[in-house]
């Protein structure tokens, strides 16, 4: 099969959708355990977020973030066109036992545009937000070294019950979503046979709640903890 075959094959997209799922399963799950820090102390965070954006290859990350961003949700949309073209009219019989799609599969791409909706709103408001410019509100230093104050943006915004409220939400959300992708991704990528079932659901259902706890921790013990 020639590579632009490949990519044309449902089979084709469907595993570049699994594997840009997985990559972004990676990355979901080392963001959620550095912003841990923001309940081990104010300098913990700073310096972990000043880490990372003074090293030079945040932009090389970045990229790649987009580029796994792009292929995920381009991917997923045109395998959802191509299955609803294929099949322009609804069952007359609805499938049951294993054969019938889940709530999770009929919903992946609505689930996908709110999150993307989220992101959008999480980097204005805490990438591009208060203090992106080096606003002195905003900034702190430590050991002689000056950087922004993360710990201090992410904590009032976290005193705003509305944005808690849609934040948790979108992480429920997340977990939803990441636990029907990442059992997806694993079987699409040739582990879909029976034996392997109670493995892949059990390994997507520990991500799932890992990742979705850890975030949720964040806003909640700071709401908690006040200013």
């Amino acid at each position: 099969m020639s590579k632009l075959a490949y990519f044309q094959s449902t089979l084709g997209r469907k595993q570049i959708v699994g594997l840009a799922g997985l990559g972004l399963a990676g990355f979901v799950l080392s963001h959620m355990a550095g912003n841990l820090l923001l309940l081990v102390s104010p300098q913990a965070y700073n310096e972990y977020a000043h880490a990372l954006v003074s090293n030079p290859l945040i932009y090389v990350a970045e990229l790649g973030l987009v580029g796994l961003f792009l292929g995920h949700i381009v991917m997923a949309v045109i395998l959802t066109l191509k299955n609803k073209s294929a099949r322009p009219n609804r069952y007359h019989v609805v499938a049951d036992g294993k054969k019938k799609t889940s709530l999770a599969q009929k919903t992946l791409i609505h689930q996908g545009m709110i999150i993307l909706i989220f992101l959008i709103l999480h980097l204005i408001t805490f990438k591009f937000g208060p203090g992106y410019s080096g606003e002195a509100d905003y900034t702190v230093a430590y050991g002689g070294v000056e950087m922004r104050d993360m710990y201090k943006l992410v904590a009032a915004i976290f005193q705003n019950p509305a944005w808690v409220g849609f934040y948790v939400f979108t992480l429920l959300l997340l977990g939803f979503h990441l636990n029907h992708g990442l059992q997806s991704s694993i079987k699409t990528l040739g582990f879909n046979h029976p034996k392997y079932e109670p493995k892949i659901k059990l390994i997507g259902s520990a991500y799932a709640w890992i990742v979705t706890l850890g975030f949720i921790s964040q806003p909640v013990v700071l709401m908690l903890k006040g200013n």
